[in-house]
């Protein structure tokens, strides 16, 4: 390993990848197939038979903020992105609360795709006849059973990332393939053939039943969505910075495509009860609903190959941002560390993959899986909906000179992303206060509204207490110069239009 000291040029990650390899990874971390297979069953069971309105309508700010990625992305490349980005335009302790609760969110996201790997390898061993291992009976929707075995792959991926993102974007673009290749035949016969009647309705975002149900879909539906801005967190490790921006737009769009497909296809096929009832077994149960074994069991694969490659890609963007942390200090120097061979930050690698299987471990405290999925779910899309807004904000701040200058690029680079950042911190804020007006009492359950609510705020909270020992202990002095900003200067843009 290396690591320059403190004061001296800050270290460096080895350019090596293209658009295509950045898209396979902003693809990967997306999850479209995870998403399809578990997301959809969870989001049915809040807005029922609208899921391809609440994928359109979310959407529609996430586009927003897409563009403001790409813009501040490209006037300052930097694997902390928002980190920086937010630190710089609008205050350090935002733009540290922004890396931070991406790290403790990804990290919960870990934890749920290991589960849910986990969840796909024992259905799938079910399926080739195999239901009980040494006197104990497999069990699909047992969190400890999921998680156990999720932990061995987590494990494997994250000593396959070490060696770099050019390795892992291989892995990545064949899962993708063959995930894809499935999604698409399946979804497209189940368009075809399903017994359910298409609707226009299903595309009336107001027919959803309540403001909160609205809310809480909006947000699950960000959920899915998030994970494109890893394209952006390896941008310092492409040739050309705008390879980033181009991957970032092309995975948004792909997804909302694949979104669409699957939401319509899944109402074709299962009715609102048998969507919303399987949960991490939705995908399997399609599966079975169009095909006999053993091709019934293709999706199941692609949900598997999916959930590997979310782990994979969950872990180099992490590791990416806490490197770019560290070399401001606002983090300790061992996420800086660089390896020597490789040119990845491996020590912070390894170290994220043994945060998430911790959190994981902790996870079993929720017995049953799906509720496990559920909490998980509504926690992180609440703090991604935070940092997305801050994001969006940032780029209005410093572009906001744009607004005298031209006003067509002043519409697009701070308008767009001001009414994106409102729409989501809007929707994150309806929802915290109704989990917290739902009920009297706490308890550790995914029907709990006080329990679904302290886990983002304790993500929050822990965000600027860490960055209070950043800055009066650790000394950083991102905190000194974190307040700069380009906003005054529009000509910045004159490469990106």
């Amino acid at each position: 390993m290396t690591q320059q000291p403190y004061g001296a040029d800050p270290p460096s990650l080895r350019k090596s990848l293209g658009v295509v390899d950045s898209v396979a990874i902003a693809a990967s971390s997306t999850a479209a197939t995870t998403s399809i297979g578990i997301g959809l069953g969870v989001t049915a069971g809040v807005v029922g038979l609208r899921l391809p309105a609440i994928m359109l309508l979310a959407f529609l700010p996430i586009l927003g903020i897409a563009g403001a990625y790409s813009r501040l992305n490209r006037v300052e490349p930097n694997a902390g992105n928002g980190y920086v980005w937010v630190g710089r335009s609008l205050t350090p302790w935002l733009g540290f609360l922004v890396g931070w609760v991406n790290i403790v969110a990804t990290v919960a996201f870990l934890a749920y795709t290991t589960a849910v790997t986990g969840s796909a390898m024992l259905q799938l061993a079910g399926e080739a006849g195999l239901h009980r291992v040494a006197g104990l009976v497999l069990d699909p929707g047992s969190t400890a059973q999921t998680t156990a075995v999720g932990i061995v792959v987590l494990v494997a991926v994250t000593l396959t990332a070490v060696t770099g993102v050019r390795t892992a974007a291989r892995l990545q673009s064949g899962l993708l393939v063959f995930e894809y290749v499935v999604l698409l035949g399946f979804c497209g016969y189940g368009i075809v053939t399903g017994p359910h009647p298409f609707r226009l309705s299903w595309f009336d975002p107001f027919a959803i039943p309540s403001a909160s149900a609205l809310a809480q879909g909006l947000l699950l539906s960000v959920f899915c969505y998030w994970g494109f801005e890893a394209a952006f967190t390896v941008n310092e490790e492409v040739r050309d910075p705008r390879d980033a921006s181009r991957a970032g737009l092309i995975t948004l769009v792909t997804m909302l495509g694949l979104f669409l497909l699957g939401s319509v296809a899944f109402q074709r096929v299962l009715s609102e009860k048998e969507l919303a009832g399987h949960g991490a077994q939705g995908l399997a149960f399609f599966g079975d609903r169009l095909a006999s074994q053993p091709l019934a069991a293709l999706p199941l694969v692609a949900l598997m190959f999916s959930a590997v490659a979310s782990l994979q890609a969950g872990v180099i963007p992490t590791a990416r941002g806490m490197f770019a942390m560290s070399r401001d200090r606002t983090l300790g120097p061992v996420w800086s560390k660089v390896n020597a061979r490789y040119g990845t930050p491996a020590t912070g690698t390894l170290l994220i993959g043994a945060l998430a299987t911790v959190v994981a471990a902790l996870a079993l405290v929720i017995p049953r899986l799906a509720d496990m999925i559920m909490a998980t779910v509504n926690a992180v899309g609440i703090v991604v909906a935070l940092s997305y807004a801050l994001t969006a904000l940032a780029a209005a701040a410093r572009f906001r000179g744009l607004l005298r200058e031209d006003w067509r690029q002043g519409v697009r680079a701070v308008v767009l992303p001001s009414l994106s950042a409102a729409a989501l911190l809007t929707l994150g804020g309806y929802l915290a206060w109704s989990f917290y007006t739902s009920t009297d009492h706490f308890e550790v359950s995914a029907d709990n509204g006080w329990f679904l609510l302290l886990t983002p705020a304790l993500m929050i909270a822990s965000g600027f207490l860490a960055a209070a020992w950043a800055k009066w202990v650790r000394k950083s002095p991102y905190f000194r110069t974190g307040h700069g900003t380009d906003a005054d200067a529009p000509q910045l843009l004159a490469t990106s239009n």
